[in-house]
């Protein structure tokens, strides 16, 4: 008999007793509902383990103090958890989904995901979130039954759908990753439909996340002041009223005051428009939520603008500083030069990862070389561009 979460008590979350199980089946748990075991899963994974040395910005070796992918991925889980608690909704599935949405990241943050997906352009390019869907179904080799970690047919619903709906007027299956329609090939995820409010919510937890440690992070890299953040709608009369608030405290003590604030400001923001939203729609189940015509979990208007208005500032003050330039031109070579040598010479990859290749420069050595360089760590990396270009360097 499946387990329930007593949390999960809004007519419209999800159900762990009512999911629609998983592709591969198998014994429920006496102890976990289903959506706990994909979160264990998750956390278990070597992906996961992973992303410890992946970064956003920063490459790994340019300071401790700056996010990871691990770490970013548990202050989204740590949201999303928290507005789901206060919404009534399943807190397992979108911790598990905060977890988990970011394990198709490459290394190097988007510098390393674009220059992958140029290299891959002839053999169907490169997409993260496609990326975590073959990690979860595919790539991770942890069972005798089955490739992959056989989530919950919710959780890969809410990997691949947790932006909204992919096929639409304006895009058909055709144009969608092709690892995303391969999949759809074996178990329907309803392209067409929204994902689960909990898919939505971590959606948002991400945005509140990233947008808020960007904040800290580029702070501290010293690639803006405070005083710079002062134009910046919300943010700025934020950080004002924190330093009128204690005009003799320490700086840092000042930012962290500021960014805690920032992010209660959007999380309750999320809380109230959501509330609106299902007030007005009615929904009475989560499969209501997936046919609506628009998301149910959402910031209010105000708040769309003030989160454009910092994801500018920060594009243009911080992605697009001189410094973090050189580092996203060092990674685009790095794993360039790793395509373009190990899709010529497979061999020059661990035998494991030459299985499932086809000839040099080939579609399935292509495939197998953009696994490998994807599920590379920052360092790892680093390592591997200095074995294979440098002659000093041991093999």
């Amino acid at each position: 008999m499946a387990i329930s979460n007593p949390a999960a008590t809004a007519l419209f979350a999800s159900k762990a007793e009512r999911t629609r199980g998983r592709l591969y089946p198998e014994p429920e748990s006496a102890t976990r509902t289903a959506f706990q075991r994909d979160r264990d899963r998750i956390i278990h994974s070597s992906a996961f383990r992973r992303l410890k040395y992946k970064t956003q910005v920063f490459v790994y070796h340019e300071g401790d103090y700056f996010r990871t992918r691990l770490t970013h991925s548990l202050e989204v889980a740590q949201i999303a958890r928290s507005v789901s608690r206060v919404l009534g909704l399943d807190e397992d599935l979108a911790e598990a989904l905060a977890l988990a949405h970011d394990l198709g990241h490459t290394p190097f943050g988007h510098a390393g995901e674009k220059a992958l997906d140029a290299c891959m352009c002839e053999y169907g390019g490169f997409d993260h979130n496609a990326q975590t869907l073959r990690i979860i179904t595919k790539l991770e080799e942890r069972y005798v039954s089955f490739d992959g970690l056989n989530l919950s047919w919710e959780m890969l619903e809410g990997i691949v759908k947790h932006n909204g709906p992919l096929i639409t007027q304006a895009r058909a299956a055709e144009d969608l990753p092709r690892a995303i329609v391969e999949y759809a090939q074996a178990q329907d995820l309803e392209l067409h439909t929204h994902a689960s409010a909990e898919a939505q919510v971590a959606a948002l937890a991400d945005d509140i996340a990233y947008n808020n440690h960007d904040i800290d992070d580029g702070l501290r890299a010293g690639l803006f002041t405070v005083d710079d953040l002062l134009s910046v709608p919300l943010v700025g009369d934020v950080f004002r009223a924190a330093m009128d608030a204690a005009p003799m405290a320490e700086d840092g003590r000042i930012i962290q005051e500021a960014i805690r604030t920032l992010i209660g400001r959007m999380v309750n923001d999320l809380i109230a428009e959501t509330k609106t939203r299902v007030a007005a729609s009615g929904v009475q189940s989560v499969e209501e939520v997936r046919a609506l015509d628009h998301p149910i979990a959402a910031f209010s208007p105000e708040m769309t603008e003030n989160d454009a208005a910092l994801k500018a500032f920060l594009f243009e003050r911080m992605y697009r500083h001189y410094r973090v330039n050189r580092m996203s031109s060092k990674a685009r070579r790095i794993v360039q030069n790793l395509f373009e040598i190990m899709h010529e010479e497979p061999e020059l990859m661990p035998p494991e990862w030459q299985i499932g290749c086809d000839q040099p420069g080939g579609l399935k050595t292509a495939r197998r070389v953009c696994d490998f360089i994807a599920g590379m760590t920052d360092r790892f990396a680093i390592l591997e561009h200095r074995r294979l270009f440098d002659l000093n360097a041991e093999g």
